[in-house]
């Protein structure tokens, strides 16, 4: 071959690879944002090596009906706060500095966030030093399908109703690496999953009217108006973390803790 046919054949392969990373970057940006199709998300399963049926995505193997749950009669969990009670806060709510935390439950790097950084952000909020504002979302459910997210939101809800404490404890191990599942997983959608996790919290073992709410589904009008507040919240991605409403690279948020007294 000769130098510039060589040259050529080099150059040719540059643009392949440019013009594949860039067929790549949109792919996954629109994985992100949008929410896929089932005939796409089952081409997305394949070739990922997802072992789920796209029949089972659609309501994560859970007899609710989510649309039903829109015209329900709006719950609002005691403990909660904010418009309709779609804040989940933690601490003084006269405190100066205000941390806001975006979540999805379904969310492996809200997992490996919580896990990191989770029990530390929560006791700085219960040790005065800001007020922290938990907003859950259902990110994932649209991509990949499922209820899983607003499923775990709305059992959320019946623990914030027991006790903020309970809410705290119960977020926790539902984020712990032994209880949260893979997101192609949709776990959360199974009550009975959920229940069992619960045993877990003095709070909510044995408790009847927490386990009665889980199984009728009581708050999950409040958990879709809760995630239509995190949707208007113009977030990106989960976690996503603001401190007094400013976005905070979760990577540099130790360093912003120890400006804010958090040890």
């Amino acid at each position: 071959m000769s130098k510039r046919n060589s040259q050529e054949a080099k150059r040719a392969a540059r643009e392949r690879l440019r013009a594949e990373r860039e067929k790549q970057a949109k792919k996954d940006k629109l994985r992100r944002q949008a929410v896929v199709g089932g005939s796409v998300l089952a081409i997305l399963a394949v070739a990922g090596g997802v072992g789920f049926a796209v029949a089972n995505m659609d309501d994560g193997g859970s007899d609710k009906s989510w649309a039903d749950a829109a015209d329900k009669k709006l719950v609002k969990p005691a403990n909660s706060s904010g418009k309709n009670g779609t804040i989940v806060l933690i601490g003084d709510k006269d405190a100066k500095k205000t941390i806001d935390v975006y979540e999805d439950m379904r969310c492996p790097a809200c997992a490996n966030f919580e896990q990191a950084l989770g029990e530390t952000v929560k006791k700085g909020a219960e040790d005065g030093k800001y007020k922290l504002q938990i907003h859950l979302g259902s990110i994932i459910d649209g991509n990949f399908g499922g209820d899983g997210s607003k499923n775990a939101t709305s059992a959320l809800g019946a623990a914030l109703d027991v006790s903020t404490e309970a809410f705290s404890e119960y977020h926790s191990l539902l984020y712990s690496a032994e209880h949260h599942p893979p997101e192609n997983q949709d776990k959360f959608a199974d009550n009975d999953y959920l229940l069992k996790v619960a045993e877990n919290v003095d709070a909510l073992k044995d408790n009847k009217e927490f386990e009665t709410a889980v199984e009728k589904g009581t708050y999950d009008k409040w958990a879709l108006e809760m995630i239509d507040s995190f949707n208007e919240a113009g977030v990106q991605g989960t976690p996503t973390v603001r401190i007094d409403g400013k976005d905070v690279e979760v990577s540099t948020l130790p360093a912003e803790l120890e400006k804010l007294g958090v040890k």
